[in-house]
Parts: structure tokens; sequence; C-alpha cells
């Protein structure tokens, strides 16, 4: 890999385990209009287009049910407030944004997650670090399409030629081949590391270690 200055991550499955706030979300909302709640596993699979994609998997009949949107609304409104009762950083994921921001990276996190959550959690977690924070926004679309990308890269005063696109999935590898970057995959995530490995050019890593020796 050619020597970077620039490094954007996704936060769901990449530097945040979510799943478990993101479960029970989901379930408070399925319980509400009594529909079956979901396993982790299940939750899992859902994940990684967004939560109005997340949410159309998740109710019975997807974009069929005419609860939907409302039951978007109400997992908007509920896990906003409820995003990091179980939530934590992923082992070495904190000290890895600390080395990469010592020695002069500019880092910024890209998500599908509702932009409010993306900011409070990095607020939370990586501020002290990050220089971008983008999330889910009205009138912008989501990954996998470049445009969160190529904003984050403009706060940064960053080329595509600059920047490393690290995640966790198909829609992240996806997200950096249309961005143009080039695409680190973390196996501890949401996708299982024989299914990042499909992903032609993408570089699959076990630990955030791995990541500083290509990196650094």
């Amino acid at each position: 890999m050619d020597k970077k200055d620039t490094v954007i991550f996704d936060l769901d499955g990449t530097l945040l385990n979510t799943l478990e706030d993101l479960r029970d979300s989901v379930n408070v909302v399925m319980q509400k209009y009594g529909y079956p709640v979901h396993s982790l596993e299940e939750i899992r699979t859902f994940v990684g287009n967004g939560i109005g994609k997340l949410m159309e998997r998740s109710v019975p009949g997807g974009r069929d049910n005419p609860d939907l949107e409302q039951a978007l609304s109400d997992f908007k409104r509920y896990y906003t407030g409820h995003c990091r009762i179980k939530t934590k950083p992923y082992d070495g994921a904190v000290e890895l944004m600390r080395v990469l921001s010592d020695h002069g990276f500019k880092l910024a996190i890209v998500s599908n997650k509702n932009d409010a959550a993306v900011k409070e959690l990095n607020d939370i977690y990586f501020g002290a670090y990050t220089k971008a924070a983008l999330g889910d926004q009205e009138g912008r679309a989501r990954k996998p399409a470049p445009d969160a990308v190529f904003a984050a890269l403009e706060q940064l005063g960053s080329s595509k030629g600059q920047a490393v696109y690290i995640g966790d999935s198909e829609v992240d590898h996806e997200t950096a081949v249309n961005s143009g970057l080039d695409c680190i995959l973390v196996s501890w995530g949401f996708r299982d590391r024989e299914v990042l490995e499909r992903f032609e050019g993408a570089v699959v890593v076990d630990t955030c270690e791995e990541i500083q020796k290509l990196l650094l």
C-alpha cells in the first residue's frame, strides 16, 4: 500500500461494537408494534446499509409494511437516546486512533448511522483524534455512494490519493471502490473473514496492530 496521510473509518463493526444496542433498539420497536423480535445474529446480517434498510429488513413485509416509516422514526428517536448502553470500542481501536494521530495522520469517520448518533459516539470515544465525523444526512447519498467520503476529504483538506478507507463489510469495500480509495477490511466486525476475502483489492486484517504496520 502506498504511503498515506489520511484515514477514513467506518464506525459500526470497525471502531465500535454497536450490535447489542442496535438489536435492543430494534426490538423495542418490534415489541411496540407486536412484531417478532430479532436475535443478535439476525441484526448482524441486517446492518451495513443504514438504519432505513435495517428497519426495512426488521419489520415483517419490509417496504410493503404500512408501519415502516413510523417504525423507522421510533427507532431513530429511541436509538439516539440509547446508543451507548452496551456499545464499546473494539480492542485496540482507541489506541490505533491515538497512534495514527500522533504520527500526523488526518482522521475521519464516515458511517451510514444517523448523523446525531455518529457525532455523539465520535465525541465520546474518538473526538480527541478525529477532524470530521459524518453520518447519514438528508440530501446526501449514503454509502456505498462516495458523497460522504468526498465531504470528509474536503473537511480534512485531503485528496483520495492520500487516503485509505477502513471498514468491515461489502458496503465499505464498495464505498472505497466508488471513492477511489485503497481499502482495508477488518475481520472482527459484522462480516466473516471468508466473506471479506472475496473482495478484490482489499487488505483484510485481524488486529489493530496490523493496521498500524500497514500505515506507519
